[in-house]
């Protein structure tokens, strides 16, 4: 490994997303390599990865197919245009996710991130209201702690205050839901709580305030991964799907996370057995490999643009890079893979044993919740006195010391692990953490 990997010459210049930037340029820690559970530091540990990096590399590291496909499709077609032409990649990788996704789900536009997949969905819904004949419905719904990115789009109908609070009054016309987490009736909930189904009563409420009339779509995080994994209760997202279906109004599920079988099934509307008008996708998609995402949306949505002549434009929108070549082959490698080694289904073969290891922390120090759907989990920490984040922190640092990557989001440490973990790593993940919290007690 050269020295020009594993030292940079300067860290000034690059100002890091999400990042406390000064602690961190104070104490770099940097990843040089990875193979498929495990990456590698610059000073040459091995550090378990719990987190499917950002909740993206399904497949583990460095697979095989992926990184061929990317090869040799960069020595053959390294990019086209996809405005008015296209490559042959990008159909077959639509026509391959059309079926692997919920029934009805046959058309997909292509992005390069998840946020860029919300803000997408946000045009669709808005645009087809107005195909339809019903350009009064311009109004979107979003969630309380929901996330869903960072651009505009994605930041308004967001509800995650640290996100929102510096853009000034961001998109016009939003309302949110009350979220979900209801820690005094469902602490310790293994998979969907008992309780708060009922509050997905609160849409009809916000539809008797502005009328149905004036709300074009809804949009949730079938599980809310990003502010601390909020599983939904039981009977909540089908009530969604009633309200919105009795008052005209498009569901859109944000299935960056838990796309690509992070349920245990391909996609958490098939977990639930809801299905949305739009799916929101990215992450999995490519293995995070290559930056890329695609939303699905129903032949009724499809079919509303669908008319006028012929040789006009139906619907004013892309980007330069939708459908690009490479990222096409990444991610047909990455389908290759989940398909040949049966991951889209194997999180749930795992689930009762994650969740089994995963409440075996219930007893550490300052644990006050545990939860956990499919792959994922999380591990709420009482936040110290006056200084909120900081309990969540010092773990994901003790945790890297430890050769372990967790991901916090305030108190919560989440978890998300690539769906390759075997049971033994599943073990040396949870009695790493259970050290690791010993040790900030």
């Amino acid at each position: 490994m050269s020295n020009r990997n594993a030292t940079p010459n300067d860290l000034r210049a690059f100002w890091m997303p999400f990042t406390a930037n000064r602690q961190f340029k104070k104490e770099p820690r940097m990843f040089v390599a990875a193979k498929d559970m495990h990456y590698t530091t610059s000073d040459g540990r091995q550090v378990l990865d719990g987190t499917a990096g950002l909740w993206c590399v399904n497949a583990g590291h460095c697979r095989p197919l992926i990184t061929e496909a990317i090869r040799e499709q960069a020595g053959e077609l390294d990019y086209a245009p996809a405005f008015q032409l296209g490559h042959p990649k990008a159909f077959e990788l639509a026509n391959r996710l059309v079926d692997i996704a919920p029934e009805g789900m046959n058309h997909v536009l292509y992005t390069n991130s998840g946020s860029e997949s919300v803000d997408t969905a946000l045009k669709v819904a808005l645009a087809y209201q107005k195909v339809k004949g019903q350009g009064s419905r311009t109004r979107l719904i979003g969630r309380e702690r929901g996330y869903h990115g960072v651009n505009f789009g994605g930041i308004s109908v967001g509800g995650i205050v640290s996100n929102r609070k510096m853009f000034g009054t961001l998109l016009t016309g939003v309302d949110h839901m009350p979220h979900t987490h209801l820690p005094e009736k469902n602490a310790f909930t293994k998979g969907q709580p008992e309780h708060g189904g009922d509050l997905a009563s609160e849409l009809e409420r916000i539809v008797t305030l502005h009328d149905a009339s004036t709300i074009a779509a809804v949009i949730v995080e079938p599980v809310a991964g990003s502010t601390g994994v909020l599983i939904p209760p039981k009977g909540y997202l089908q009530k969604l799907r009633d309200i919105c279906t009795k008052h005209g109004i498009l569901l859109i599920f944000d299935e960056v996370i838990t796309g690509y079988g992070r349920l245990g099934t391909p996609f958490a509307a098939q977990y639930f057995d809801v299905r949305p008008d739009i799916i929101v996708t990215a992450k999995g998609l490519t293995n995070g490999v290559i930056p890329m995402g695609a939303v699905f949306v129903t032949s009724e949505i499809h079919d509303a643009f669908m008319s006028g002549p012929e040789h006009m434009i139906e619907f004013f929108h892309g980007y330069t890079y939708s459908g690009n070549p490479i990222a096409s082959a990444a991610a047909l490698g990455t389908l290759d893979t989940y398909r040949d080694e049966g991951l889209l289904t194997r999180g749930a073969e795992l689930a009762p044993y994650w969740e089994k290891a995963l409440h075996t922390l219930a007893d550490c120090p300052h644990v006050i919740d545990i939860r956990n759907i499919g792959l994922i989990g999380a591990i709420e920490l009482s936040p110290i006195a006056g200084e909120p984040t900081k309990r969540a922190f010092s773990a994901f640092l003790k945790a890297y010391e430890s050769g372990l990557l967790i991901r916090t989001t305030g108190d919560i440490i989440a978890l998300s692990p690539p769906l390759i973990i075997t049971t033994e790593q599943i073990d040396e993940l949870i009695d790493g953490i259970r050290k690791v919290l010993h040790a900030i007690a």
